[in-house]
Formats: C-alpha cells, sequence, structure tokens
C-alpha cells in the first residue's frame, strides 16, 4: 500500500506461535477486525488446523496516530478495533469480499480519520531503520537531535517499547532469517551482534519461548 502497509496471510494449525517482530497489526481473524499489539514475547494462538489468518502490518509510527493511543497500551494484547476506536470508526463499509480487501478499506478508513502527523511518521521510521541496523541507542539520540528520555518516549509512543528492547527484538528477528538460510548459529550469532552461540541461544529462548534449534525444526 502506498502509505507503507504490508498485507500478509497464514495457514495456522494447533499451537501456531507468533513471534515478537516490534510491529502492531491489523487481523482479519474469524470474522473480526483485531488490533495485534507489539509483543515483547511469544504468543501460543489457539487455531484449528488449516485455519487462515489475514493480517495488515501497520507502517512504523502508524498505530499511535491511527488508533490515538501509544503503541505501550497495546503492548502483548489483542483488541477488537471497535473497542479502540468505537464500531462506526472500525466499520470497513460494504463490497470488501476477500480479507485483504477488508482490511485495506479499514485501513484507509482510519487513516483518512485520523489525518496522521507525516513528521510523526517520518521520525518513526528514521528510527526503525537506525535501530534495525543495530545503531547504538546514544547515536540515534544525537543523529535525530533528541534528548535520550525524549527517545525513549518517543519510541515507547511509536513501537510499545524503548529503543533498547526495539534493537534486541530487530536483532533477533534477523538472527531468525538468517538461521533458517541455513547460516551456522555460531556464524550467525557473530553476524549479527550476539557475544556468542550461547547469547543468542539465551535470547531467542527467551523472546521465543524455545531454543533455536527447536524453534527452527532443526
Amino acid at each position: 500500500m502506498r502509505t507503507g502497509a504490508v498485507l500478509w496471510r497464514v495457514t495456522a494449525g494447533p499451537g501456531h506461535r507468533v513471534l515478537p517482530d516490534g510491529a502492531v497489526d491489523l487481523l482479519w481473524w474469524r470474522e473480526r477486525l483485531v488490533v495485534a499489539g507489539p509483543d515483547t514475547r511469544a504468543v501460543v494462538v489457539d487455531t484449528a488446523p488449516g485455519e487462515e489468518i489475514a493480517g495488515l502490518r501497520l507502517p512504523p509510527g502508524a498505530a499511535a496516530e491511527l488508533l490515538g493511543r501509544p503503541a505501550s497500551e497495546l503492548t502483548d494484547v489483542r483488541t477488537d478495533l471497535a473497542e479502540l476506536v468505537g464500531a462506526r470508526a472500525a466499520d470497513p463499509g460494504r463490497g470488501a469480499s476477500r480479507p485483504g480487501e477488508l482490511l485495506e478499506r479499514a485501513y484507509a478508513a482510519l487513516w483518512r480519520r485520523a489525518d496522521p502527523d507525516p513528521a510523526a511518521l517520518r521520525l518513526a521510521a528514521a528510527l526503525d531503520r537506525s535501530l534495525t541496523v543495530g545503531t547504538p541507542v546514544g547515536r540515534v539520540a544525537a543523529r535525530t537531535g533528541l534528548p535520550l528520555r525524549t527517545l525513549h518516549r518517543v519510541s515507547t509512543r511509536a513501537f510499545g517499547y524503548g529503543p533498547k528492547t526495539l534493537t534486541r527484538i530487530r536483532r533477533f528477528q534477523l538472527a531468525l532469517d538468517r538461521a533458517r538460510r541455513g547460516e551456522p548459529l555460531a556464524e550467525v550469532a557473530v553476524s549479527v551482534g550476539y557475544a556468542d552461540q550461547a547469547h543468542l541461544t539465551r535470547e531467542v529462548t527467551r523472546l521465543a519461548g524455545l531454543p533455536p534449534r527447536r524453534l527452527l525444526g532443526g
């Protein structure tokens, strides 16, 4: 979408594990529009075999702008969209026949209603880029001209947690991506900035609830 949101769909099964990724998603699940807040730990969802979940990944900072509340209020929770913005604002209208189309219509309606601040979205996107590549928090603050406390407040509003936690989650996701491509865990640990493989194992276990080899099916 033009606003930077990304549609996705997954076919889940019993014990579907959702991993922290530093994002807020708008879901179409079981005939409901649901907001999935930013997670600090893995969430195991009770889904039926072959059940499909469609989602729209919101761009950095968009959740706070569109929903009128900091992302920190959504952390580790799933909430019906109507509870956050009211039934009328959450109604995508008639004419949507596919989950993806319904999500896009709902998102577009939220965007028009909120008229989000472009400066806030640009700042959130800049923070996300810097922290994703592991830029130290102090350097990010210097680049943006924000005092550390202000940077933490902006990050908490935009992402649901502070810059150090966001960096941890981004590094965790990068490590999993490289491991899924077949890179040995010891090499992954070094390449993404963990002290060693043991450090990687501890972090993955904390965030995913499983050690790397079990999580990756190895």
